[in-house]
């Protein structure tokens, strides 16, 4: 939900608070304070304009050179579009209307939007060298309309575990298989359902982290066939303001953090992991590149990028690109970590 459309509701339930005879207080949409830092570069627009477009970024590190990587994310009404990390739109596919995006080695799975009543999944496969992608195949993952959707970070060779979030809040987690010469498979191992309509989630080792819009992050622990859940962080508006949306991990100094994006106060919250510990949170301003807002999907990934990103980078999409269409927004890590104390 942007911003605009939250304050819309808001008056509506004001005006509505007046009118059964109440005087409703003015509500709080702003959380606490959020740190400032600037962003470091940005990816060149997606190909859709005028238009709610850009959505959720991975990051592929190339495994023969550490310090080199790419950038995989959607434009929801089109398909994947490739970035250097100096922002270059380097290779696209069309897909049609892939919302969420996620990477295990050269794998990139898709949540696939194309058949409203049918949730997908999207494989392909990146070539990292050319850079290119290519489609593998589609496969069914149950009723209702795909919206959500993480990987488990894995070895290579080992199994692919995906968790495809639907847009009613059911989680459907299983195992993606990719036969040679056959169309993928994908074997749902778990399910639970979230309350109301969800979308960001991120793995932490077997523990699943899903962000509720106006809820929370929950905390999904696998549980025979379905899942333990806890409300981990709810909608306070403080540390989250609704919509919570993207979801993303980094390790620092030894200790593993979870990054969310409260999308109503267009700021970023953060608490360190496994305890779901509140540290703080940033906003991206303007600087040299312009500043974040309406965000959905993030990403984050520790390393030595260069110069321009020497500890880690944080990506996140930006709902208002000025007179262009929307981007993603390439933040040092460091600078991050800096400012808010870690």
């Amino acid at each position: 939900m942007s911003v605009t459309r939250q304050a819309k509701l808001l008056t509506s339930l004001a005006f509505a608070s007046l009118l059964a005879g109440c005087v409703a207080s003015e509500p709080i949409i702003n959380g606490l304070p959020p740190v400032q830092v600037t962003a470091s570069g940005e990816t060149e627009p997606v190909g859709t304009s005028r238009a709610d477009a850009a959505d959720d970024p991975a990051v592929w590190v190339d495994p023969a050179n550490p310090n080199r990587a790419l950038i995989v994310a959607t434009d929801k009404k089109a398909g994947l579009h490739v970035y250097d990390l100096a922002g270059k739109d380097v290779a696209f596919i069309e897909a049609g209307l892939v919302n969420n995006v996620d990477m295990a080695g050269d794998i990139i799975v898709a949540s696939d939007r194309n058949d409203g009543m049918t949730a997908h999944l999207a494989i392909f496969r990146l070539d990292g060298a050319k850079p290119a992608i290519t489609a593998l195949g589609r496969v069914a993952a149950g009723p209702g309309e795909a919206y959500g959707l993480c990987v488990k970070k894995s070895a290579p060779g080992e199994p692919i575990t995906a968790a495809l979030i639907v847009k009613d809040g059911s989680v459907r987690v299983g195992t993606l298989g990719l036969p040679a010469g056959a169309a993928p498979t994908f074997t749902i191992e778990w399910e639970h359902k979230i309350p109301t309509q969800s979308e960001g989630c991120v793995f932490d080792g077997d523990t699943l982290y899903v962000g509720e819009e106006v809820g929370g992050l929950w905390e999904l622990k696998q549980n025979g066939k379905g899942a333990s859940a806890r409300l981990v962080a709810p909608i306070d508006n403080q540390r989250l303001v609704a919509d919570l949306e993207g979801l993303a991990t980094i390790d620092h100094k030894g200790q593993r953090y979870l990054i969310a994006s409260s999308q109503g106060d267009n700021a970023y919250a953060v608490f360190r992991l496994p305890g779901v510990d509140y540290i703080g949170r940033f906003a991206v301003a303007a600087g040299a590149f312009g500043a974040t807002s309406e965000t959905d999907g993030i990403e984050a990934v520790a390393g030595n990028f260069g110069p321009a990103y020497p500890d880690g980078i944080f990506i996140a999409q930006d709902g208002d690109n000025g007179a262009k269409a929307q981007n993603f927004k390439l933040v040092r890590w460091d600078q991050i970590a800096a400012a808010l104390g870690l």
